[in-house]
C-alpha cells in the first residue's frame, strides 16, 4: 500500500449527472486501477448514493452522519488505505493524468505535504461578465504555468492548494486529525445547505505548521462544473458573505488574523456605513462586495 492512492469524494445530496461525470473522469485515469482506491463518503444525504462503481475493483461507499464537510473528509481519511489522499468534489472532472502526476510529485519531493493545481470552469449557464472577480470563492483557480511552493511563514500562502482536487500525504494529516478529534469548536466547512467554508484552508495550515511544504503544480488540472444557479447574484452574495466570515474565523483560530476584533454592538452601524462606502445599491458587483464586507464584520465581532 506504500504508493497506493485513495480518491475520496465527500458528498451530500449530489446531482446524479455531475457525479456521473466526476466518476467518468476517474474511470479514464492513466494510473492503473489497482494502484488506487475510490471512497465515496455520503454525508447523511436524503437518498442513498446511486452510482456505478463496478469498473473500480477497489471501491466503497461509506456513510458519515455527523453533518459537515469536515467530518465527511475525516471519515474518508480514516477509511483510506493509501498513503496519498486526493479530495475530489462531486462536480470535479480530473484530467486523465491527474492521479499519475500526483503520485509522481510525492515520490519526487518528500517534503511536500499537500499539492494542488488548476481548477478550470465548466459553466452550465452563461456566466456574467463580472464573475471572474469572485472565481476564488467558486473554487476556480489558475495561477499560471510555473510551479509555486511555500512553507510555514505565519501567513496563508497564495499558492496553497484549494479543496477541489487537493492531494495530501497521509502522514502530514496527523496534527489536523488529532485537532478535529479533540477540539470542540472545529471548522465544519460546508454543512448541509450552508455556504460556510474554510475546512480545506484549515487542513493546509495544519500541514504547514507541522513542517511540511505545499505547492501549486500547473500539471494538475481539473474541470469544475458550475451550475447555473451559482451564477445568480443572490447565491454569489450569500457565498461571499459566508466565506468572508469563515475566513476571518479561520485566521483567528490560527493566530494569523491581521485585523483587530471589533465590538459586537458596532457590527450593524459598520454594515450601514459600508452600504454607502461600497455603493451597494448601484450594481450587482457592489452589492456582492458589500455582502463580503458584512461577512467580515460578523467574523471580527467578539464572541
Amino acid at each position: 500500500m506504500a504508493d497506493m492512492l485513495s480518491v475520496i469524494i465527500p458528498t451530500y445530496n449530489p446531482d446524479a449527472n455531475r457525479l456521473a461525470k466526476t466518476l467518468t473522469g476517474l474511470q479514464k485515469q492513466s494510473l492503473p486501477l489497482q494502484a488506487w482506491e475510490l471512497i465515496i463518503v455520503d454525508n447523511n444525504s436524503n437518498q442513498p448514493i446511486n452510482a456505478d462503481l463496478g469498473w473500480q475493483p477497489n471501491h466503497k461507499i461509506v456513510r458519515e452522519t455527523a453533518q459537515g464537510l469536515t467530518y465527511a473528509r475525516l471519515k474518508g481519511f480514516k477509511e483510506a488505505q493509501g498513503q496519498v489522499l486526493i479530495l475530489v468534489d462531486d462536480d470535479n472532472i480530473l484530467e486523465d493524468n491527474y492521479l499519475e502526476n500526483v503520485l509522481k510529485a510525492f515520490q519526487d519531493q518528500p517534503k511536500l505535504g499537500a499539492i494542488g493545481g488548476k481548477s478550470l470552469a465548466v459553466f452550465e449557464g452563461t456566466p456574467p461578465a463580472w464573475l471572474p472577480e469572485f472565481y476564488s470563492s467558486l473554487a476556480l483557480r489558475d495561477l499560471g504555468d510555473e510551479i509555486l511552493t511555500a512553507s510555514w511563514d505565519h501567513k496563508y500562502p497564495v499558492c496553497a492548494p484549494i479543496g477541489a482536487g487537493i492531494a495530501i500525504r497521509k502522514v502530514a494529516l496527523n496534527t489536523y486529525i488529532k485537532k478535529i478529534e479533540t477540539q470542540k469548536n472545529v471548522i465544519t466547512d460546508r454543512k448541509g445547505d450552508s455556504l460556510s467554508s474554510g475546512g480545506d484552508n484549515d487542513i493546509v495550515l495544519e500541514i504547514l505548521k507541522a513542517g511540511w511544504h505545499v505547492a501549486y503544480l500547473p500539471g494538475l488540472v481539473l474541470h469544475h462544473i458550475i451550475p447555473a444557479q451559482r451564477l445568480e447574484t443572490g447565491y454569489m452574495a450569500r457565498l461571499i458573505n459566508n466565506s468572508s466570515n469563515s475566513w476571518v474565523r479561520l485566521l483567528q483560530s490560527h493566530g494569523i488574523n491581521p485585523w483587530p476584533q471589533i465590538a459586537g454592538w458596532t457590527v450593524f452601524p459598520r454594515k450601514i456605513k459600508a452600504w454607502f462606502t461600497y455603493k451597494a445599491w448601484k450594481n450587482k458587483v457592489n452589492y456582492i462586495r458589500w455582502q463580503g464586507a458584512c461577512g467580515t464584520f460578523d467574523g471580527l465581532a467578539k464572541q
